[in-house]
């Protein structure tokens, strides 16, 4: 008979469910874009709603930023274009905006 080669392919690592964060600190693993992509801005909180905009334009050019007077009702949609300012009477950031 003649020689066959056989060949063998590594295993193939799988997640593990307990390491797996909810929701995810980054959608890279998800979109896979090869860069990390933050997903909220916890340090504009309590800056004017055009200053958080433009830091957040700055790490998401394409995002759509509706100001959001806090308490107000807003659809439960989810949209990874949308990051939402929610503002006190003042007009500065009252919440920390996330990706939605």
């Amino acid at each position: 008979m003649a020689n066959q080669s056989q060949e063998t392919n590594p295993p193939q690592e799988h997640p593990n469910p307990d390491n797996i964060v909810f929701p995810p600190r980054s959608l890279d693993p998800i979109l896979g874009t090869g860069r990390p992509r933050k997903t909220s801005w916890p340090e504009v909180v309590g800056l004017a709603a055009e200053e958080a905009e433009k830091k957040i334009k700055e790490e998401m050019p394409g995002a759509r930023i509706p100001v959001v007077p806090l308490g107000c009702f807003v659809t439960m949609d989810f949209n990874q274009q949308r990051v939402r300012l929610y503002v006190d009477p003042s007009g500065k950031v009252a919440k920390t905006p996330n990706i939605g």
